[in-house]
């Protein structure tokens, strides 16, 4: 694996941000047409009506899954920056950061981490542009 810096931190899963994205769409669309074609003609509307709605519960499903496996990443990091604070500094984060930026935080090594820490609620930095400042960058192969 190539070493992990801001160009090419982001991680796409072909098989699921792509491929089931895509079949996600389809499916949908595919099943508007159906729906709509099903109307126009007179045909029975169950089967159509069955295929929306299995479309959008697909759909509902690839968004949550995701979603809700972010959240719990969001918690652990959250916990583990927080843990790591205290260690280097003897004080718990402040309530003013963001999650948004303790994930940003999470990329500096312990020598940068608390100044960085400071700088980022000081000055309110969104995550892009803490990810930016950290100078030598700590992977973090674990978040997809």
């Amino acid at each position: 694996m190539k070493e992990q810096n801001y160009k090419n931190h982001r991680r796409l899963v072909t098989g699921y941000h792509g491929l089931t994205f895509f079949i996600s769409v389809a499916l949908l669309v595919l099943s508007i047409y159906s729906l709509y074609a099903s109307l126009k003609d007179h045909y029975d509307l169950r089967y159509s009506v069955m295929f929306f709605l299995t479309a959008i519960l697909f759909n509902l499903m690839f968004y949550y899954a995701r979603s809700f496996a972010l959240k719990a990443q969001d918690r652990a990091i959250r916990a583990e920056e927080n843990l790591r604070h205290f260690v280097l500094t003897g004080k718990l984060f402040d309530k003013g950061l963001k999650t948004s930026q303790i994930l940003a935080l999470r990329f500096a090594p312990d020598e940068e981490f608390p100044d960085l820490t400071a700088i980022a609620l000081k000055d309110n930095l969104n995550n892009d542009a803490i990810k930016q400042s950290v100078k030598n960058w700590k992977a973090d192969n674990y978040r997809v």
